[in-house]
């Protein structure tokens, strides 16, 4: 069985319109991404003095002005994580691969309903989504060969190595942050990782338009 080959098949129908799982989970990550990363950039345009270097992204979940769109966006991200996880699930079968998916998608629904001023359930939610959508792209990099599957490991070790230096810098060590501060740390974490969702994505599309491409690995 290759990676893209299962005995089930999710296909939901539109008017006429047959699409499986590879287009519906391919269609989720493009719109979780491409949504959330211009959902940060309208909402970092809307707060006045909004500091890019020392601020937190989570910082536009407390903002008046920023506060809906920020966390139902979040929340919007976890679930369609979730549901595209799921879907790329049914075309492989591997539970540890979706358990990455899932346990990304809590975090960023539980950072989403839990806002930075709620304190550690925050935080703690956060450093899920933070890990696991990285480790998510490392994983997901096991079912592939070729450019796809450098992508997913350049996109997930550069995260999770700011994920270290994050953790470092909020340690007392200001010094692992360097010149681009908390923010571009974090925006290291969060900005590799949402465009390899968007190539995943076109990937997945790619796929199932056209099945006749090689598959790469067994599984």
């Amino acid at each position: 069985m290759t990676q893209f080959e299962t005995s089930e098949r999710t296909t939901l129908s539109i008017r006429g319109v047959a699409l499986d799982s590879r287009t519906l989970a391919g269609t989720f990550f493009i719109a979780l991404a491409a949504g959330f990363m211009t959902g940060i950039m309208l909402a970092a345009a809307m707060v006045p003095g909004y500091d890019f270097q020392g601020a937190a992204i989570s910082d536009l979940g407390v903002f008046p002005e920023t506060a809906l769109l920020f966390n139902t966006s979040l929340v919007l991200v976890g679930v369609l994580n979730l549901a595209g996880g799921y879907l790329f699930y049914r075309t492989h079968g591997k539970r540890w691969l979706l358990a990455l998916f899932t346990l990304a998608g809590l975090g960023a629904i539980g950072a989403g309903l839990f806002p930075l001023y709620t304190g550690g359930l925050h935080g703690l939610f956060a450093l899920m989504a933070f890990l696991f959508f990285n480790v998510q792209a490392l994983g997901t990099a096991t079912r592939f060969d070729g450019a796809m599957r450098v992508l997913s490991v350049l996109a997930g070790g550069i995260g999770l190595v700011f994920v270290v230096l994050m953790a470092l810098g909020d340690a007392g060590n200001a010094a692992a942050f360097g010149p681009i501060g908390h923010g571009g740390t974090e925006r290291m974490i969060v900005y590799p990782v949402m465009l390899w969702l968007v190539a995943f994505g076109g990937y997945l599309l790619a796929k199932s338009e056209g099945s006749d491409v090689p598959t790469q690995r067994s599984a």
